[in-house]
């Protein structure tokens, strides 16, 4: 007799800096989304299988949702939530510390219809205990709810008894993945993430959101050593100036940093080749969106 299976889609949604990807990165024991104090960074719709015993789920990390204004930020949010609209559950990720918001709201009305919706309250250990009761009180009325975790994604509290709920409603179904817990993403577009995280960690607050990293190709070497040739695409020779600094050191900076990252992550010896180009309507090319996983939102 042959033993049943299980498979399904669990979309992680919620409002910018939520948590989502690191969230993401502590379910899979690694890094598979970037994580940026700057909001609105997640673009793609990243999936990552993760098996549960026998259940093998399949989280789609969705951009953050937000008031969008740019043509980039319309297709962001399109992405978010045409992952629900396929997914077999849902995992609403709320932020202790920010409360109830009219985000939040917003979004639990969106999806109070679907089947097997969740909640997760992250951040939990940074905030008073009295104040949980009434928030979670008021998300208890907001729609027909399944459960109610709250988590510390940062410090991986309450992550496996959350899974385990979730396991518990994936449908009978074939494995739709190899039963291998692994991210489900390009490998360019792996590799462009990871630049483009060290991006927003260096140069914090002087770069704006106009910013985008391509991996336009990767050779090996007779030794096994790869060479990744990346863009750094900016919409001004300001911004440019920005990325590269004084003397190329910022761009040194983050490609010695995006290199140390990537042979962590791969287990590779590796050389970044980083270049930084001024295209100032790369925003508007539909594939710009469509290979990140996006919609292109007009």
């Amino acid at each position: 007799m042959t033993e049943k299976t299980y498979s399904g889609f669990v979309a992680i949604i919620g409002p910018t800096n939520a948590g989502k990807s690191t969230l993401l990165n502590q379910i899979m024991g690694r890094k598979v989304s970037i994580v940026s104090h700057k909001v609105q960074t997640t673009r793609t719709r990243l999936r990552a299988i993760k098996m549960v015993g026998e259940k093998q789920l399949i989280f789609v990390d969705t951009p953050g949702v937000f008031k969008p204004s740019r043509r980039l930020d319309r297709a962001m949010v399109a992405a978010a939530m045409d992952a629900v609209a396929d997914a077999d559950a849902v995992l609403l990720l709320l932020d202790a510390t920010k409360g109830v918001t009219e985000t939040i709201a917003a979004l639990a009305e969106k999806i109070k219809d679907r089947p097997n919706i969740f909640v997760a309250l992250n951040k939990v250990d940074a905030i008073a205990k009295p104040k949980l009761l009434p928030m979670v009180a008021q998300i208890h009325e907001m729609a027909p709810w399944r459960e109610i975790f709250m988590i510390s994604a940062l410090k991986n509290d309450g992550i496996q008894t959350m899974l385990e709920s979730l396991a518990n409603v994936m449908p009978e179904s074939p494995y739709l993945f190899d039963t291998v817990d692994a991210p489900d993403v390009p490998d360019e577009l792996y590799l462009a993430e990871l630049t483009r995280e060290k991006v927003y960690k260096y140069i914090h607050q002087e770069l704006p959101y106009h910013i985008n990293v391509v991996t336009e190709r990767v050779d090996v070497d007779d030794e096994g050593v790869l060479d990744i040739y990346q863009k750094i695409v900016v919409q001004s020779d300001g911004h440019k100036k920005i990325v590269v600094g004084r003397g190329g050191e910022q761009l040194k900076r983050i490609g010695t940093a995006a290199r140390h990252d990537i042979q962590d992550q791969w287990g590779v010896n590796a050389r970044l080749h980083l270049f930084v180009r001024v295209e100032p309507d790369w925003e508007d090319k539909a594939e710009n969106y469509t290979d990140q996983g996006l919609e292109f939102a007009r």
